[in-house]
C-alpha cells in the first residue's frame, strides 16, 4: 500500500482537491486499491471544517466525485506513516518539514516538482481562481502518476 498526503495552509482548498483528483486519477487506472490517499493542512485555522465551496463546485464541473473529508493538521506521525508528503507551495514545504521534524527520509515535495517545475500551485483563496488551481492539481497528479510508473 502506497501512503500519499496531500499538503496545504488550510486543508479546504488544494490539498482536498488533489486528494480527489489523485483518487479519481488511480481509480481510472484501475489501481486505487494499492494506495492510501489523504489531505491535511499546516495550520490549525480550518480544521473540522468541509472542502472549500470553490473546491466543491470546481470538482462537480470536471465530473471529479469529491472525496468525503474534514480538514485536519498533519502530525509528525504523517511523516512515519505516509511514503510521500506532496505540498503545494515552498510555505507548505518549510512547515511540513517543521512539523515532521526534518525530512531525513527525502519524502517532502512540491506537487509541480514531479512535472519539473518549481512553481506553486496557486491557492484560490487568495486568488478566487479554483480553474487555474485546477489545471495545476491536474498537471502534478499526472505526472506524479508517471513518476510511479502508472
Amino acid at each position: 500500500m502506497i501512503k500519499v498526503l496531500f499538503v496545504c495552509h488550510g486543508n479546504i482548498c488544494r490539498s482536498t482537491m488533489a486528494q480527489s483528483v489523485m483518487t479519481h486519477l488511480l481509480t481510472q487506472h484501475h489501481t486505487a486499491d494499492n494506495f492510501q490517499i489523504d489531505s491535511a493542512a499546516t495550520s490549525r485555522e480550518e480544521i473540522g471544517n468541509p472542502p472549500h465551496y470553490g473546491t466543491v463546485n470546481k470538482l462537480r464541473q470536471v465530473g471529479i466525485p469529491l472525496v468525503p473529508h474534514r480538514a485536519r493538521q498533519m502530525t509528525k506521525q504523517d511523516y512515519t506513516e505516509c511514503d510521500y508528503l506532496i505540498g503545494m507551495d515552498d510555505a507548505n514545504i518549510r512547515n511540513m518539514e517543521r512539523i515532521a521534524g526534518g525530512d531525513p527520509e527525502h519524502k517532502i515535495h512540491k506537487l509541480l516538482e514531479y512535472a519539473g517545475s518549481s512553481r506553486a500551485i496557486a491557492d484560490p483563496w487568495y486568488t478566487g481562481n479554483f480553474d487555474v488551481t485546477y489545471e495545476d492539481v491536474l498537471e502534478g497528479c499526472e505526472a506524479f502518476l508517471r513518476y510511479l510508473g502508472l
